[in-house]
């Protein structure tokens, strides 16, 4: 299998559910961003997949535009990131900073 697969592959374990457009932007994102070229797929897979969910279905951003330093922002997001999880079949959770470093499984 090439890297693609083995990371569509991942996103899939991680979010069973997840709506074809967001699979293939979460994929293409994994593949695409020079900070995951080295990661292992699966560690590029769910680091694409919060980073997305973030970024698209919470108010991250609008929270940094009023402010609020990164840990508050991702603190306060928290929940709604969770719930998407929850809708995609997930069977991790973002828990804090540690967990978005893929160091926690």
């Amino acid at each position: 299998m090439n890297r693609r697969e083995v990371i569509e592959s991942a996103v899939r374990i991680l979010a069973p559910r997840i709506p074809d457009f967001e699979f293939e932007a979460v994929t293409d994102h994994a593949l695409g961003s020079r900070g995951l070229h080295k990661a292992t797929p699966e560690t590029a897979a769910w680091l694409s997949l919060v980073a997305y969910i973030r970024h698209t279905f919470t108010d991250y951003d609008s929270l940094l535009n009023e402010g609020y330093d990164v840990e508050s922002a991702r603190f306060f997001v928290l929940d709604d990131m969770n719930a998407v999880l929850e809708r995609w079949g997930s069977p991790r959770r973002v828990e804090g900073q540690a967990d978005e470093a893929g160091q926690n499984p």
